[in-house]
């Protein structure tokens, strides 16, 4: 039997002991003339393929590495009911499965499910039986449908230009979960540092007779808060103070969360049912601020200047699904030893392992989903409900510090006209302020912006003499048309809003064993340090420009623009790339 992969908690923000990781071997088959239900394939699962979940097919560490189309495919596996779980609920989670699934266990339909990249879960307790639990799960994932949200996953049989190979099924970790007939369904956790608070509000399901939720909060072991909630019906909130005893007389160096100083509090939630322990569920949070002050983005009341990379989230051999735990650790390490403090997550919306160390190692994120390319109603209901969820799973960690729910127009492509299609973009805006108000949206990255918190631009200009001309003044950059597209669609103009150069760089240089393109060139090191001087330099010196993000972390697939190679080795020194984004390299070097 191999060693099954990817086997730590899958759900670090929201943590029970009693879990069994399902990934390992599933049984597998295409299902490309769709005869699977009408022959009851969930009832007689004899398929003839195997895949090592949580892989997809595409990639070479499912054990398939086939990326022919096959739009309908099926899993099986079978699992016996732990002695763990007796006497409680079970809950089979998926972390993410792309696009639409149906679920069967032992025969039965449990539920359907839309959204390739948000979690869903189902209460299986009442058909477990002792042996031999059937699991199956059917996957649709249409690729020429362009009112998919899909992100990078391209619609044709070979990748190209920007777009890369396709992901279809269970592509994050699978697994049972098991809980009290009363326990904690969610928390929201919402910092507060100018009252030196944290708000939390908390959804218990299940009977409340007599029931109590028991909050404490740990900083670096220390217990400093510990209160009884009697809990009335089934949801509510409170504030608690963080400023006491054992919390070093509120020192910023020791409690402000940033990347400089990633530090986080452990809380614990207990559910008591007559004074007795039913539920335990383990999480941490950071306190930390995002604010815009007349037009100054600010990170904890400062001013804050964003360098990050845009980050595809790929991996060579295993596409959106990071080889291991530990591809996370190495990325967020490799992006600050080249003096990054920030991510761009492009187009994917990430695992929440990469979300959890970004926390614990301190690195900024903004969060965005995969867009999907053509508009329609389909597309706008699909798009409205991932987001909401992307945003419900992903609201209570420091890192994230932006929301993207568009890119460049895509699946809005007559933004800069149609009144639908604004309407549409200033929607999402609104509705994540009505989710959260935390944090600054970014209406519609690169261009063509409706109702937005940042002023966002994607620009592949090389020359450092056209950057400086073209961010010198306000009104040179509220003009500029980078690709041909303005700044605001029609009706809508500049407030005001802090400027981040939100795409940019993108150089070509062959390292690797990967040839492709770039959107300009390099031949040499030496050659490649001086463009990257070049482009950086140019905005560092600005006197309007607030951050920028540099294309990319590293190549992927027929993209050979990255600081690092599809395998993750660095192209120059990355000492020099961090010498240029603090200004402390010289060109005469």
């Amino acid at each position: 039997m191999t060693e099954k992969l990817r086997q730590e908690y899958p759900r670090p923000q929201f943590e029970r002991d009693c879990w069994v990781n399902l990934n390992g071997k599933w049984k597998f088959e295409f299902d490309d003339e769709d005869l699977g239900i009408k022959n009851k394939w969930y009832n007689n699962s004899n398929f003839t393929k195997e895949i090592e979940v949580p892989y997809s097919f595409q990639c070479k560490m499912s054990g398939i590495n086939n990326q022919e189309f096959h739009d309908i495919v099926w899993y099986s596996t079978k699992f016996d009911l732990y002695e763990k779980f007796i006497s409680k609920r079970v809950l089979l989670n998926f972390g993410a499965v792309d696009y639409k699934a149906d679920l069967w266990i032992n025969g039965e339909h449990m539920v359907t499910h839309e959204g390739g990249h948000v979690p869903f879960s189902v209460d299986i307790t009442d058909l477990l039986i002792d042996k031999n639990n059937n699991i199956v799960l059917r996957v649709e994932d249409y690729t020429t449908d362009l009112e998919l949200p899909r992100g990078k996953q391209y619609w044709k049989h070979k990748s190209e230009g920007i777009f890369y190979t396709r992901t279809t099924g269970i592509w994050q970790t699978v697994w049972l979960e098991g809980v009290a007939q009363t326990y904690l369904k969610r928390v929201w956790m919402t910092p507060n540092l100018d009252k030196k608070k944290v708000l939390i509000e908390y959804e218990v399901t299940g009977k409340l007779i007599n029931t109590d939720l028991k909050v404490e909060i740990y900083l670096r072991g220390n217990k400093i808060v510990e209160d009884n909630i009697k809990i009335m019906n089934g949801r509510g909130k409170r504030d608690f103070w963080i400023d006491q005893e054992g919390t070093d007389h509120w020192n910023p160096e020791t409690l402000v969360w940033s990347p400089e100083n990633p530090v986080l509090f452990d809380i614990v939630f207990s559910i008591y049912e007559d004074n007795n322990k039913i539920d335990e569920v383990k999480s941490y949070f950071g306190l930390r601020k995002v604010s815009i002050v007349d037009g100054i983005f600010m990170l904890n009341n400062r001013p804050y200047y964003q360098k990050m990379l845009l980050d595809q989230g790929y991996w060579e051999e295993s596409l959106l699904t990071a080889p291991s735990d530990e591809s996370f650790i190495k990325d967020i390490e490799m992006c600050k030893k080249m003096g990054f403090n920030g991510v761009r997550k492009h187009q994917k919306i990430e695992d929440p392992r990469y979300l959890y160390w970004a926390d614990k190692m301190g690195i900024l994120v903004w969060g965005e989903i995969a867009n999907a390319y053509n508009y329609s109603r389909k597309y706008v209901r699909r798009i409205s409900d991932e987001w909401m969820d992307m945003i419900e799973r992903d609201y209570n960690h420091p890192c994230i510090v932006a929301w993207t729910p568009l890119n460049e127009s895509w699946g809005t492509e007559s933004i800069m006209n149609n009144k639908d299609e604004q309407a549409h973009s200033a929607a999402m805006y609104y509705m994540t302020k009505s989710l959260d108000g935390s944090r600054p949206v970014i209406s519609n990255d690169g261009w063509d912006h409706t109702k937005t918190d940042l002023l966002t631009i994607h620009d592949y200009e090389w020359k450092k003499e056209v950057l400086k001309e073209r961010y010198s003044t306000i009104e040179s950059i509220v003009n500029t048309k980078p690709a041909g597209r303005g700044m605001f669609a029609q009706g809508w103009d500049y407030e005001g809003q802090p400027v981040i150069v939100s795409e940019m760089g993108g150089i070509s240089y062959k390292k690797g064993d990967w040839s492709g393109w770039g959107y300009s060139s390099a031949n040499s090191d030496e050659d490649f340090a001086k463009r990257y001087y070049d482009v950086i330099s140019a905005l560092l010196e600005s006197p309007l420009i607030q951050g920028f993000v540099y294309t990319q972390i590293t190549d992927v697939e027929q993209e050979i623009n990255g600081l690092l190679t599809y395998d993750r080795k660095p192209k120059i020194d990355l000492n020099i790339i961090k010498q240029i984004n603090e200004g402390e390299w010289l060109v005469e070097k």
